[in-house]
């Protein structure tokens, strides 16, 4: 069902979300909608255990909920118009009366650089109403630019939770710091979670914008985390400006040595925040990322990575030159500060290219996520995934089907291999297969994708109970 009226994000929303790393709102659907989809699942779950990935199919009414104006709205201002509904989804349970740990959830993995810029988010949907006593998602506001957890025992009166009245859910950075609260009640806690993924990079906002400018943004209540330079950027990034900070503040050698010694400090926020400042230091500070590039300390290396995927096309020559360099972490930081430059960096398309005969399966999987986000020369790229498709790791394969959906029709060069994907051993991916092929929608494409969903169509209404 198409969403002709989808309800945006305000200025004041995004720059919330852009602070804080999530949003907490409401669908309007009706209490016995919820009670009829709390049932469903109960049932479910006590017969057949967690449906996991068919979660959709399963439980029809569930695709009502993403089709919602309040859901479409949030996930078009902050990914896109465009965005893609992940392969992967769950059904979580909780009925512990002891809180779960903090984390962030993973790519299959926890070795990939995660991005500042919103290229994913996740939406927690509750479908039943669910007071603090029932243990709602906790989140700790502002930790999603975070590598490190840096929060400590005192600040937990700041944690957020996604408590309230049934329909309620969270939109969340996907890369935000969060846990399971406590479910001291003793009923069942049902929280549906779904991730999401930008397949086009912003043109310009896409969201409810009045203000051109982050600072002339006031939050509509007072939030206790600070914004600085890192969320500015970010705001920028999503209004469609790309390299944004290359060159907007003076270049300062007293101001560039302090924040060469902040950068290579223990506080990780300070760090970041000094990588991008020195990215809008001219010269001098570009130069100063480029050597933090090489730095004995990997924890530095991965934040100069950062800055420089900030810092503007005349970063690019030198971000090239260290896709040659001996040691794995400094080139994987290299290609995925190229991958955030976009299509500014299409000369680093051979080269990385070449990198999909590095025996490392992180730097090949980085490659995969990278040349999607670069797009062009478009050729080019596509050999590059077609070559991912065949790749003899696993996330390799299936990032390249992910970047392909970035391609589009262009990828059309790519539908026999996505054909072979299909045959696949793993889930993901066939399922990114099958997305691939959607996106690039041309009609040996969709010939393809149908074949392969009616030849693997499910019932959602067969069960051990009910066969035919």
């Amino acid at each position: 069902m198409a969403i002709t009226n989808p309800l945006l994000l305000t200025d004041q929303q995004m720059k919330s979300f852009i602070t804080n790393g999530f949003l907490i709102l409401k669908t309007d659907f009706s209490k016995e909608f919820h009670a009829g989809l709390v049932e469903q699942l109960n049932e479910i779950y006590d017969k057949e255990g967690n449906p996991g990935n068919n979660l959709l199919p399963r439980i029809r009414d569930v695709q009502r909920v993403f089709e919602n104006p309040v859901i479409v709205g949030a996930l078009t201002s902050v990914l896109g118009p465009d965005y893609l509904l992940h392969t992967h989804r769950h059904g979580h349970y909780n009925l512990s009366p002891q809180p779960g740990g903090w984390h962030k959830d993973s790519y299959w993995g926890y070795d990939r650089l995660r991005n500042h810029h919103p290229w994913w988010a996740m939406i927690m949907y509750f479908p039943q109403d669910t007071p603090l006593e029932l243990g709602p998602t906790g989140v700790m506001p502002g930790t999603q630019y975070s590598e490190s957890r840096t929060f400590a025992a005192d600040e937990m009166a700041e944690e957020a939770t996604a408590s309230g009245e049934a329909g309620t859910f969270a939109l969340i950075h996907y890369d935000i710091w969060h846990r399971s609260t406590a479910n001291v009640l003793g009923r069942p806690r049902f929280m549906l979670k779904f991730e999401f993924m930008r397949t086009a990079a912003p043109a310009g906002p896409t969201w409810d914008n009045k203000e051109q400018s982050w600072s002339e943004v006031e939050l509509d209540s007072p939030s206790s985390v600070k914004s600085g330079i890192v969320e500015e950027e970010i705001w920028n990034w999503l209004s469609g400006n790309v390299g944004s900070l290359a060159g907007s503040k003076a270049e300062d050698e007293a101001a560039i040595s302090k924040l060469v010694t902040q950068l290579e400090g223990d506080n990780e926020p300070s760090a970041l925040a000094a990588a991008y400042e020195l990215a809008a230091r001219g010269s001098g500070g570009k130069d100063v990322l480029l050597k933090a590039l090489h730095h004995d300390k990997v924890s530095v290396s991965r934040l100069a990575a950062y800055g420089l995927s900030v810092a503007g096309a005349s970063v690019i020559p030198d971000l090239i030159a260290a896709l040659d360099d001996s040691r794995e972490e400094t080139v994987n930081h290299a290609a995925f500060a190229l991958g955030e430059l976009r299509d500014l960096a299409q000369a680093a398309v051979p080269k990385l290219n070449a990198l999909l005969d590095q025996p490392s399966a992180k730097v090949r999987r980085t490659v995969m996520d990278v040349l999607g986000m670069i797009g062009v020369p478009t050729d080019a790229v596509v050999a590059g995934l077609i070559k991912g498709l065949q790749d003899e790791d696993e996330q390799v394969r299936f990032t390249a089907g992910l970047s392909l959906t970035r391609i589009g029709t262009e990828a059309e060069a790519a539908v026999p291999y996505l054909e072979e994907s299909l045959a696949d051993e793993n889930r993901y991916v066939r399922g990114h297969a099958l997305e691939a092929l959607r996106y690039i929608g041309t009609k040996e494409a969709n010939e393809v994708l149908m074949k392969e969903l009616f030849n693997t169509r499910w019932c959602s209404t067969t069960t051990p109970a009910s066969t035919f």
